[in-house]
């Protein structure tokens, strides 16, 4: 039974699989009349403690605010990758992603106000449709393998970046009632000195590049 679950965890398609099969089961669990189990595990306390200090949340927003972090940080950092040393290294072939992002984004906002201009309640929503799901764009990806060109899977992937990075945006501008002034020049500093540090890692490459 391990080997069997080992051999399939090895399968490319596999993290896809997962993904879809638990969003069924999420679906048909929350609209059955076991609806109740699925809203109390997210509702789960969970917490953690280190002598006075305690993180206590429920489970939900361990799962949004911290396992999604780390998703993001991951997919992130192969977006560097990839427009430094990959597909989208040239600015020419990252703006293709960037504007397909941004037409994607038009396009289903403009598409969710045809059908709730009536409805002043549920024009408040008008941004929801505008973001793609990363975790499912790269789902589909991942079902079909091989099968998929690299390329073709940056592009996919690329394109549900920006158009994230594009709704973050679109929630600071218009759903945010006030932005913190602090939490803004910790996040400058920070990209200072992520910019810093790549700087320098380039200027440590630099010699053995002029030497090869």
């Amino acid at each position: 039974m391990f080997e069997a679950m080992r051999d399939f965890l090895k399968l490319e398609a596999a993290g896809g699989l997962v993904l879809v099969l638990a969003s069924v089961l999420a679906l048909v669990v929350a609209n059955s009349p076991w609806s109740w189990f699925h809203q109390a595990l997210i509702d789960m306390p969970v917490e953690v403690r280190v002598g006075t200090f305690v993180i206590a949340k429920p489970l939900l927003l361990w799962i949004n605010d911290g396992l999604m972090a780390v998703f993001f940080l991951l997919i992130g950092l192969e977006l560097k990758r990839e427009l430094f040393e990959g597909e989208i290294a040239d600015f020419r072939q990252a703006m293709l992603p960037a504007f397909g992002a941004l037409g994607g984004m038009i396009l289903q906002a403009l598409i969710f106000v045809s059908i709730n201009s009536s409805d002043p309640i549920a024009m408040q929503g008008w941004a929801i449709p505008a973001a793609t799901d990363i975790a499912f764009a790269m789902a589909v990806s991942g079902l079909l393998g091989n099968r998929v060109p690299v390329s073709l899977r940056v592009l996919l992937v690329s394109i549900a970046i920006f158009d994230d990075l594009g709704a973050v945006v679109i929630i600071a501008l218009f759903y945010t009632d006030q932005l913190l002034a602090s939490a803004l020049i910790v996040a400058a500093l920070c990209i200072l000195a992520l910019m810093t540090l790549n700087r320098l890692r380039v200027m440590e490459r630099a010699p053995y590049c002029l030497w090869a």
